[in-house]
C-alpha cells in the first residue's frame, strides 16, 4: 500500500464517519421534532405565562398603590397623634395650675 492509497483511504473512512454523523443527527432531529399538536400546546403555554405575569404586574402596581396610601394614612395618624399628645400634655400643665391656684386661693384661713 503506497502513501497515497493510504491517504486516500483515510480520506474516504472520515467522509464516511461524516456522513453517517450528519445521518444520525438529522433522522435523531426528524424523529424527535415536535408535532403540530405540542407545538399548540406550547403555544398555549407561553399565552397563559404571558397572561399570568400580566396579572402579576397589575397585583403588584395595586400592591405597591395600597402601600403607599396606607403609609400616607400612617402618617397622618402620627401626625394626629403627635397633635393630641401635644393637647392632652397642654391640658395637664393647664389642670396642674388649676389646682395650684384652687389650692392657693381655697385653701388659704379665711378671716
Amino acid at each position: 500500500m503506497t502513501r497515497d492509497n493510504l491517504i486516500l483511504a483515510i480520506a474516504l473512512i472520515m467522509f464516511a464517519a461524516f456522513l453517517l454523523g450528519w445521518l444520525s443527527c438529522w433522522l435523531v432531529g426528524r424523529l424527535t421534532r415536535p408535532g403540530n399538536a405540542e407545538l399548540k400546546v406550547l403555544d398555549r403555554l407561553a399565552e397563559d405565562l404571558h397572561a399570568a405575569e400580566a396579572a402579576l404586574e397589575r397585583v403588584t402596581g395595586e400592591g405597591l398603590n395600597r402601600e403607599a396610601a396606607m403609609h400616607e394614612r400612617l402618617a397622618f395618624s402620627a401626625a394626629e397623634l403627635a397633635t393630641a399628645r401635644g393637647a392632652l400634655q397642654e391640658a395637664s400643665e393647664e389642670i396642674e395650675e388649676l389646682r395650684a391656684y384652687i389650692e392657693t386661693h381655697i385653701a388659704k384661713p379665711q378671716h
